[in-house]
């Protein structure tokens, strides 16, 4: 009895709380000022000419609730929120529902969100999922409700929510996807959008039609059984054959969806900023992106590969002074995977690992000249175990070879044997100096790029070759203003001298030995296909694994990064290493068309001399070669007539 009664005590005080909880919280609404939902989380976008390029919660073209289908409307209440124009902002007897339903299932399979409550989360919350979140989603929905008719919430809520591929609002998607205003949708159609917004990713009929199909017939279900349409009108809206478009009516590059994607995801982690875009004066993001370079790149990766193949490309294109991103490819094609490789992926980097490896060399006294022998390899260690690296369709020149000459056909046997010759910490201390953070496992084909990195994270240790010697930061957010103009975060203009520029620059002229006709001999250069293509001087690595094939490339104006390869590993065929070559040289060509040299090239340091020596061997040249080849040296190495060349060939291979 005495329990019975502590029970009803503690049930009246939990009610007399709610209650107190739910008056402070009108009283609070009652008394804030009305928000302004036709500019709250307006994210606007700038390029880097300052022209706007993506308008945040804000679709390009707002129409108003009577000129959008009543299909689309009647579809969007019964799915969402069939007690919208009943409720003050919560359906409570659906939260108890969905309550139930998430405890007896121990999972959260069913929501209760309204439509007032989903308009004020994409309006002013970020989507974390934390009880902050929720009660200041309760306080956002509330004062939506206080201060604008059903009416009103239901037109922004439909202007302004996620239809997939980069489309916000209804009348976007009714373009893109069927290419007719949104007061034209028949049933069929309307269902069909109404169902993507639930996940566009997984829901939009372009990346997946039968999921779509099934998305839409639970609509189409769910409306019937609210009496909205007959059961003859739900099959003859499923069974209409749509006529999908997915293009809009005017150009657009649809690939700066990407770049978008990014610019968000960037955004969020950006600590002068709040968490939650709750400020009614927008904000104003302005970003590295150069439109006119990543239109190009859009329609290079479309010309380089064909619609019929399921390869997939990523591509950063990145000023190695700043570190600020021009353009950004995450895939071929954003309309049919929207999924960002360029941000979320890591892959395999192969030989495009090496450079690290080299400049390390060069940093313990190897010279363009020092030499190893090519040639079949078993190194045996301590421990038994034995490795025996191959170079590409086992080549070898069975004689001593040049640092150049390695780097133009990527030799893995002089690229084990520098390795191992410095010891694993060199290549490791080298890359984690100019920025590289991944994994990196000390074994001996660590040069061969055996680990997986991120492709910005890889394009960002390059740029510590491309600007001379200094680690910056890749980022897309030069600056972000508010509503009113007032600077609320700048990039950070900060660079750490963490190599030596006269060691850049001879490994930068060594790079270019990859597309080098004079070190033509026993093998041939592994981009000279590109020798009468490319009309400017670039520093060029490609890296190559069985499912992945990377070319990085730069001089000091741009540098530029692409991935080709398959979501799945597949093993690449022969035609496939063709892809990420062709992407960056059309690329790099483009953005430097109309420059020379003497503009994008390197200035010989002071402390560097120039020296004709014979390329492949790296011995001083003779009026009897045939071939001679301007390298570089730190005054006082170069090498001599009489030098012994760097060679373990009569040395038995054994590493410890």
């Amino acid at each position: 009895m005495k329990k019975r009664h502590i029970l009803r005590k503690l049930f009246f005080l939990g009610i007399f709380l709610i209650m107190l909880g739910v008056g402070g919280s009108y009283l609070y609404v009652k008394m804030s000022p009305k928000l302004r939902i036709n500019t709250a989380n307006n994210l606007v976008l700038y390029d880097n000419k300052g022209e706007v390029f993506f308008q945040g919660s804000q679709s390009k073209e707002w129409v108003k609730l009577k000129d959008i289908s009543d299909n689309v409307i009647k579809a969007t209440i019964n799915t969402e929120d069939k007690n919208f124009y009943k409720h003050k902002g919560f359906d409570f007897l659906r939260i108890l529902k969905a309550s139930f339903i998430n405890l007896k299932n121990k999972s959260n399979v069913q929501g209760a969100s309204t439509i007032s409550q989903q308009y004020a989360k994409n309006l002013f919350l970020t989507f974390d999922k934390t009880w902050k979140r929720k009660w200041d989603e309760m306080l956002y929905t509330m004062r939506i409700e206080a201060n604008y008719s059903k009416d009103e919430i239901l037109e922004g809520y439909l202007n302004t929510i996620n239809y997939g591929h980069g489309k916000y609002g209804i009348e976007n998607a009714a373009k893109f996807y069927f290419n007719k205003s949104a007061s034209q949708l028949d049933l069929a159609e309307a269902t069909m959008l109404v169902g993507i917004p639930k996940a566009p990713s997984k829901f939009s009929p372009f990346i997946d039609f039968e999921t779509a199909k099934e998305r839409q017939l639970l609509i189409l279900n769910l409306m019937v059984k609210n009496e909205v349409i007959s059961e003859e009108e739900r099959d003859k809206a499923y069974n209409e054959e749509l006529t999908l478009v997915g293009k809009d009516n005017e150009e657009e590059v649809s690939s700066i969806m990407y770049y978008q994607d990014a610019v968000s995801k960037e955004l969020e982690s950006l600590q002068d900023i709040p968490a939650s875009y709750n400020d009614n004066k927008g904000l104003k993001i302005y970003t590295n992106l150069d439109v006119r370079m990543q239109k190009k790149l859009e329609d290079t990766v479309k010309e380089t590969i064909p619609q019929d193949v399921s390869i997939e490309t990523s591509v950063v294109m990145m000023n190695p002074n700043t570190g600020g991103i021009v353009a950004l490819m995450g895939g071929k094609d954003y309309d049919s995977s929207s999924y960002n490789r360029a941000l979320s992926s890591k892959r395999q980097v192969g030989s495009t690992m090496k450079p690290y490896l080299y400049y390390a060399a060069l940093e313990n006294g190897f010279t363009s000249s020092s030499a190893f022998t090519s040639e079949a390899t078993t190194f045996t260690f301590d421990n038994q175990d034995d490795y025996s690296p191959k170079n590409y369709n086992d080549k070898y020149g069975n004689k001593p070879i040049s640092m150049g000459t390695a780097i133009a056909y990527s030799e893995n046997i002089y690229a084990v044997k520098t390795h191992l010759f410095l010891g694993s910490d060199a290549l490791i201390n080298v890359a984690r100096r100019v920025g590289i953070t991944a994994k990196l496992e000390d074994i001996p084909s660590l040069p061969l790029g055996t680990n997986e990195i991120n492709i910005i994270e890889m394009a960002a240790g390059y740029s510590a070759f491309a600007n001379e010697g200094y680690k910056i930061k890749p980022h897309f957010i030069e600056k972000i203003e508010d509503g009113e103009g007032k600077v609320l975060y700048e990039a950070p203009n900060t660079k750490e001298l963490v190599l030596n520029s006269s060691l850049t620059f001879i490994l930068n002229n060594l790079l270019t030995a990859t597309y080098d006709a004079d070190y033509i001999d026993y093998n041939y250069p592994t981009a000279i296909s590109l020798a009468a293509k490319l009309k400017h001087k670039y520093a060029l690595k490609s890296g190559t694994t069985n499912s992945d094939n990377w070319n990085i490339g730069f001089n000091k104006d741009i540098l530029c990064a692409v991935w080709a390869g398959y979501d799945d590993n597949k093993e690449l065929t022969t035609s496939d290493y063709k892809y990420a070559q062709n992407i960056w040289y059309n690329s790099v060509e483009f953005y430097e068309e109309g420059k020379s040299d003497d503009e994008t090239w390197y200035k010989k340091p002071q402390n560097v001399t120039g020296m004709f020596v014979e390329p492949i061997s790296g011995r001083p040249a003779t009026e009897a070669d045939e071939k001679k080849k301007l390298m570089y040296f730190i005054k006082g190495t170069e090498p001599s007539s009489t030098d012994e060349t760097f060679d373990e060939i009569a040395s038995k291979e054994h590493a410890s």
